[in-house]
């Protein structure tokens, strides 16, 4: 789907917002005082278009990881420029955001930097990430599936996870089912309380409930998360 633009300027911020039940198109200058009220545009607009809290939550973090990159290195030195947020949902039920800049900027290693580890928290909020660097500028592109209604009679309570920050790192103590459809938010949820992977993280598994089949795949794909950053996963059983 090819974007068709037209931005109404608003010559007292040198912003646009665009606003429609099917995308949203948000134009504005590359500040870090823009990045709050983006976020919280874009919180809405997801959530009048059907997703839930935590699918918006996802797209928003990833979202400010991508927008956040652009504010810091886009636009060297004094240089002003701007940044353009733009959203759609697919005919399948998925939210798109492309994030686009016309200046310069690389992702660097996920050992080297806090940024770096923001792409890797960026990879695990979101489906699909996707970077498109030219000359012109940088673009990145964010999928989120919407996650499929459960019939009542097949919901199982729901698992609860509460983080602790100790002195080595973080603690997640997880309680109650984790059904299979129910490993991606869990894997969401434990690589934000583990920053993407940048701080160590134990998970406690001492009072998981009878449905656990989502769970390892989770554990899995937290741990390369936190490999990759230099850090470890632990796992307590009872």
């Amino acid at each position: 789907m090819a974007w068709e633009i037209t931005w109404q300027k608003q010559p007292t911020r040198g912003s646009a917002v665009l606003v429609h039940e099917d995308f949203l198109a948000l134009r504005f200058p590359a500040d870090p005082h823009e990045v709050a009220p983006v976020r919280h545009q874009l919180r809405e607009w997801l959530r009048g278009s059907g997703f839930g809290e935590d699918e918006a939550g996802d797209l928003v973090l990833a979202v400010s990881e991508a927008v956040n990159n652009s504010v810091e290195h886009a636009y060297p030195g004094l240089a002003g420029g701007t940044i353009e947020v733009r959203a759609r949902v697919d005919a399948d039920g998925s939210a798109r955001v492309d994030i686009a800049d016309h200046g310069q900027w690389r992702v660097p290693p996920p050992a080297l930097t806090t940024r770096g580890r923001g792409l890797l928290l960026m990879r695990e909020s979101v489906d699909e990430v996707e970077i498109d660097r030219r000359a012109s500028g940088t673009t990145v592109r964010l999928r989120r599936a919407r996650s499929p209604a459960l019939p009542v009679a097949r919901a199982a309570p729901e698992c609860d996870v509460q983080v602790h920050e100790t002195s080595s790192g973080v603690v997640a103590v997880v309680r109650g089912n984790v059904p299979a459809e129910a490993g991606p938010s869990l894997r969401r949820t434990l690589t934000t309380a583990a920053r993407g992977g940048t701080v160590p993280l134990t998970v406690d598994l001492s009072g998981l409930g009878v449905e656990k089949s989502g769970v390892e795949q989770a554990l899995h794909d937290v741990a390369e998360a936190l490999t990759a950053a230099g850090n470890r996963l632990t796992v307590k059983m009872r």
